[in-house]
């Protein structure tokens, strides 16, 4: 059943949206029998996650737990149990390499370079991440093409080259409002820090609220250019893959 046909009110125009996204999400996991969301625990990431959990679509749901989360998002790992009964998988980082990067660079190094973050993020983040989709056909994400400078190709089906697999971004045409039209309408639960002025959340030290006026992502790596801020996760990933088989 779509969840656009749960005794709900949805805004003009975003009953089509919800339906098309039911059976794109179906669709994947038709044609994928191992497939993963990478969910980051915020708000487009929950939106898929009640889409996924809410009808029981094949599609497992795991999130990467860096070691320097907010304590608000760690708080959603229960949140997500309790309301859908499902235990999201965490990956963590190789503790021997968080280890000897402090050891050689210091705890927060990351404020002194691109490099230094970009390590950072390969060892909190990318590397898990490898690991997360190691034996699995395609990935979906939460990505929107409004949400950033470094995301305005965002297709909605893609190629990862790194790992050879299908990458899909269902909500790559959605804008902020009608994420939160949906979240509002199904009742999703979401990051108390969304209300604080966080649209886009990462770990603590690297994200912050953003101002009046800033884009979404303005609060993450907000030292650096805006066409530095991506962490690794998806950079390899511009190739339209329509029609791949996998």
């Amino acid at each position: 059943m779509s969840a656009a046909t749960l005794d709900t009110t949805l805004p003009a125009g975003l009953e089509a949206k919800v339906e098309r996204l039911d059976a794109l999400l179906d669709s994947i996991a038709a044609r994928h029998a191992r497939v993963k969301l990478a969910s980051s625990l915020a708000a487009e990431d929950m939106l898929l996650t009640h889409a996924i959990l809410s009808r029981g679509v094949r599609i497992g749901i795991f999130s990467l737990n860096t070691g320097r989360l907010h304590a608000e998002t760690l708080g959603m790992f229960d949140r997500v149990r309790e309301r859908y009964g499902y235990e999201i998988e965490q990956w963590h980082p190789q503790a021997a390499a968080v280890d000897e990067y402090v050891r050689l660079h210091g705890l927060n190094a990351f404020y002194e370079s691109v490099d230094l973050r970009r390590q950072c993020c390969e060892i909190r983040k990318v590397e898990p991440l490898n690991r997360a989709l190691a034996g699995v056909s395609a990935w979906v994400t939460g990505q929107r093409r409004e949400q950033s400078v470094t995301r305005t190709e965002l297709h909605e089906e893609e190629h990862d080259a790194a790992r050879d697999i299908v990458k899909f971004n269902p909500l790559a045409d959605w804008n902020e409002a009608q994420v939160w039209a949906y979240l509002k309408a199904f009742a999703v639960p979401v990051n108390p820090l969304h209300a604080r002025g966080y649209p886009s959340i990462g770990c603590e030290p690297c994200t912050r609220a953003i101002r009046p006026g800033e884009d979404s992502r303005a609060g993450r790596w907000w030292w650096e250019n805006r066409d530095t801020k991506e962490c690794g996760l998806h950079v390899a990933s511009a190739l339209p893959a329509q029609g791949t088989a996998h």
